[in-house]
């Protein structure tokens, strides 16, 4: 009798996502139709698939070698659909972005709308964790996130590498040098962003690194209250280039850290297994372009 591949594809998905809330989220379809398609399966081999409906779910050894199985049936129909679609456009429907990065994501966005007009897209700011977080869950379709942890369930397309500069008020001594070394930090009062920022763990790790403290620190935690204040003479911060948008209040200055280099890198992820869809390939397409101006 031949298998019914709706309900593999149910059992997949589960299986990957750990429990059925969260591959129904991941598929798109209500849990319990989910829950029905797994009871479906395993009632018509007889066999069981998981050893409780308790989360986090826990295959069984039946359940593992068709997990083994699943991954390369799916993964072939992802080479079958790239090879068929090929030619296959985007003509409307909503994409769904999360970002950590707003110039990154608006570029992304100003790119794909020139090119494909009729899709609608919907844009969810969070630090990078939030970002990976809500890709995870299915809530945002793809996320353009820094350095983000490596997950076989992801694909990664590189778009770009910054390193940090020195945001400083126009009337500021230092903003007549040209390259602000890190040591000056040490008589400066430093506006960092919240605990969870990357900015701010590189921003920590180059002073650790030169053994420079800085005179006092204020954390104002957002990219924007950061600008305010320094442009009101609370102190000096560090950006990413990215995150240094023209403010005539305010000049930028590349920051020295002698022979370290604190690089921090932006990629596009997706799910794995939509790596290869009409939509991924419009954004592939999209960050190809975004390197060249980036």
């Amino acid at each position: 009798m031949a298998v019914n591949h709706q309900h593999l594809r149910a059992f997949h998905a589960i299986a990957l996502e750990g429990g059925v809330s969260r591959a129904a989220r991941r598929l798109n379809v209500s849990q319990p139709t989910l829950s029905q398609q797994l009871k479906a399966l395993e009632a018509r081999y007889g066999v069981m698939l998981f050893e409780s409906r308790k989360v986090p779910l826990s295959l069984t050894p039946a359940g593992r070698d068709l997990l083994a199985l699943t991954h390369k049936l799916f993964a072939t129909a992802s080479d079958i659909d790239e090879i068929l679609g090929e030619t296959a456009e985007m003509t409307g429907g909503m994409l769904r972005l999360g970002s950590d990065n707003p110039y990154y994501v608006a570029k992304m966005v100003q790119l794909l709308r020139r090119d494909h007009p009729q899709t609608k897209v919907q844009v969810r700011m969070g630090n990078a964790r939030d970002v990976m977080r809500w890709l995870g869950e299915a809530h945002v379709d793809a996320a353009l996130a820094s350095d983000p942890p490596g997950d076989s369930n992801f694909s990664y397309e590189p778009l770009a590498s910054e390193t940090l500069a020195c945001a400083l008020p126009r009337d500021h001594a230092l903003a007549a040098l040209e390259n602000v070394p890190i040591a000056a930090f040490a008589d400066e009062t430093l506006l960092l962003r919240e605990s969870s920022s990357k900015t701010r763990a590189f921003t920590e790790r180059a002073l650790v690194d030169a053994g420079i403290e800085p005179r006092a620190t204020i954390e104002l935690q957002t990219r924007e209250t950061i600008r305010e204040g320094i442009a009101l003479g609370l102190g000096i911060s560090a950006f990413f280039e990215s995150e240094c948008p023209p403010d005539g209040r305010i000049v930028y200055r590349a920051l020295g850290t002698g022979e370290r280099s604190y690089q921090l890198r932006s990629y596009l992820v997706c799910q794995s297994d939509r790596r290869r869809s009409a939509l991924m390939r419009a954004l592939r397409s999209t960050v190809a372009e975004m390197q060249g101006t980036v």
